[in-house]
């Protein structure tokens, strides 16, 4: 299991560029699942992540 810590590294290294890969999505649900249910961290990066696919689903 990984650290609030290295969940959020993780998280902010899969979209530290413009392209974003398909996959990376899922990567990001997989680290997402390594925090506790009740984890703000998880709820704060959930949102993040909605609003990710948002704007590069508008771009596209």
């Amino acid at each position: 299991m990984l650290t609030e810590n290295e969940v959020q590294r993780s998280f902010r290294n899969l979209f530290n560029r413009k392209e974003v890969p398909p996959d990376t999505y899922d990567k990001a649900e997989a680290l997402l699942e390594e925090l506790r249910a009740e984890s703000p961290l998880r709820h704060r990066l959930s949102v993040e992540l909605e609003d990710i696919r948002k704007l590069h689903t508008a771009k596209a």
